[in-house]
């Protein structure tokens, strides 16, 4: 069964200026698009956590949610909005997938790699030479109220502290699939990157 998707896009993208950084162009189409084209050949239900205008986002036909603890509280609330919507409407499924809204070249197989690394670990994040990339992963929806509790009672807001008190395993994968956008230099190595790029490959065969 594929698992349910969140995109995590209710950051305030201070360091673009601000606004909807996954609105942003890149080869003709907002970078949204992209992320979605990968995930839906990879998932079932992808919710856009959002905490702006939900409006720009309502043409995907997705789900658009905000983060369901008010305050700007980083990507663990996004994440805690994923676990909580997809045990809602998915209760019978164990983990979500989640990515960063400013990730274009997603690889096709991210949850097919992921999934091997599950293992005897609680969470699986993805890694490259550039580092661990904790807002991509596979999680356990049974965490939310834990997760909940610990943004409610403490001041925990690092994914990485957060899951440094589980088992947790990383899946390999290249710095170019992972490459994400904080800054105007950023994306405009990642317009590079798309210009070098051949054509995407048919979408895969469900997994």
């Amino acid at each position: 069964m594929r698992p349910a998707a969140v995109i995590l896009a209710g950051g305030r993208s201070s360091r673009m200026g601000g606004g909807d950084k996954c609105l942003l162009p890149m080869g003709g189409k907002p970078l949204i698009d992209h992320i979605l084209d990968r995930l839906t050949r990879q998932t079932g239900d992808i919710l856009i956590n959002t905490n702006s205008d939900p409006a720009p986002f309502l043409k995907y036909g997705q789900p658009v949610l905000p983060d369901a603890i008010s305050g700007f509280q980083g990507p663990l609330a996004g994440i805690l909005t994923g676990m909580l919507w997809s045990r809602r409407r998915h209760p019978r499924q164990v983990h979500l997938l989640t990515v960063a809204s400013d990730v274009p070249f997603l690889p096709d197989d991210l949850v097919t790699r992921l999934a091997r690394n599950l293992g005897g670990a609680d969470i699986v994040i993805a890694r490259s030479q550039d580092g661990t990339h904790p807002t991509i992963g596979l999680w356990p929806v049974d965490l939310a109220e834990r997760l909940k509790h610990d943004l409610m009672e403490s001041n925990i807001r690092s994914v990485h502290q957060w899951i440094s008190s589980f088992r947790v395993a990383c899946a390999e994968f290249d710095s170019e699939t992972l490459a994400n956008i904080n800054t105007p230099d950023d994306l405009a190595a990642c317009h590079r990157q798309f210009d070098r790029r051949p054509a995407w490959p048919v979408p895969s065969a469900v997994i």
